[in-house]
């Protein structure tokens, strides 16, 4: 009796034994095999309401503080076309009350949208890693493993489209004024206001710095679209270290995987994307980059319509 109760307590445990030292991951248990379905509930409806609050709810946040919002985009537009006349009229970096309204609206609004945006980013993020943990375990059939992998790329490249967000929101909150510009090509060109942009034009296209007659409120403006690219070289840059670093730390789990097939082809897949995605970046970084170097022609091709 006595040895056949060894025998019943021990093959279970040898067994679980050997299944520990064959595989790297342990077989999940009965029922967890994927993701369960509250959990994805839950992430759907985050994604979701973050999304909403995205669109709507920063226009509410901006207009919500002292000095008010504007009634819809068309009389934002006017209002900033009224306002660009004054101060380029003016002469002086420094903004009149109508232009300052107009430049704090727009800071708070972009500052309420990075936000949004990076917690969609957490939120899609955090969703990747239950995926990818899910994807790694045994006991998965080739349809479970192909609705991981497919709901993990689509929620790794909404991630990775919430960051971009993120990156010209935070644009936009640095350099309000070079973010309203984009916004003057739509605004009603009466006889006066395009006069206005004729001598924005000719002051940009015999721009120099170094000179003391250029108009102060030129040179605000092409030191803040300066500023405007800064920006993006500077979050491009931090975006792109994330994701070399990212894809050092994947090749150094592939090659630990050992015999994993599974592991080996996940490791892999993510390691090329995340530094296929960091060179995409290092490009746009360089690319922004010349614009920092001179950035008074590529206002002017703006102003004339090539941005």
């Amino acid at each position: 009796m006595g040895a056949s109760m060894v025998g019943m307590t021990s093959e279970p445990f040898f067994a679980r034994a050997r299944g520990r030292r064959i595989g790297a991951f342990p077989p999940a248990p009965a029922g967890s095999a994927g993701v369960p379905g509250r959990v994805l509930a839950l992430f759907v409806a985050l994604s979701a309401g973050l999304g909403a609050a995205f669109v709507y709810a920063p226009r509410w946040v901006a207009a919500s503080t002292p000095g008010g919002g504007f009634a819809d985009q068309r009389t934002l537009i006017a209002s900033l076309r009224d306002a660009f006349g004054e101060y380029w009229g003016a002469g002086s970096r420094n903004f009149a009350p109508p232009m300052r309204r107009i430049v704090d609206y727009w800071f708070r609004y972009h500052v309420a949208k990075a936000v949004v945006a990076a917690l969609l980013v957490g939120v899609l993020v955090t969703l990747c890693v239950v995926l990818w943990r899910t994807y790694l375990r045994t006991g998965l059939g080739a349809w479970g493993k192909g609705a991981i992998a497919a709901a993990w790329g689509l929620a790794a490249t909404l991630a990775l489209v919430s960051v971009a967000l993120v990156a010209a929101n935070i644009q936009g909150a640095v350099a309000p004024f070079s973010s309203l510009l984009s916004m003057l090509p739509a605004a009603k060109r009466d006889g006066r206001f395009a006069a206005t942009l004729d001598q924005v034009r000719q002051g940009l296209a015999h721009y120099s710095g170094a000179d003391n007659r250029t108009s102060p409120a030129l040179r605000g403006m092409v030191d803040d679209f300066a500023l405007y690219h800064v920006v993006v070289v500077v979050v491009a840059a931090v975006v792109a270290l994330v994701l070399i670093g990212m894809s050092v730390l994947v090749w150094r789990r592939f090659a630990r995987a050992g015999g994993e097939r599974r592991a080996r082809r996940a490791f892999a897949t993510f390691g090329v994307a995340s530094l296929a995605a960091s060179l995409i970046v290092l490009v746009i970084a360089a690319a922004n980059l010349t614009t920092v170097a001179a950035p008074a022609p590529a206002l002017l091709a703006f102003f004339q319509g090539g941005w």
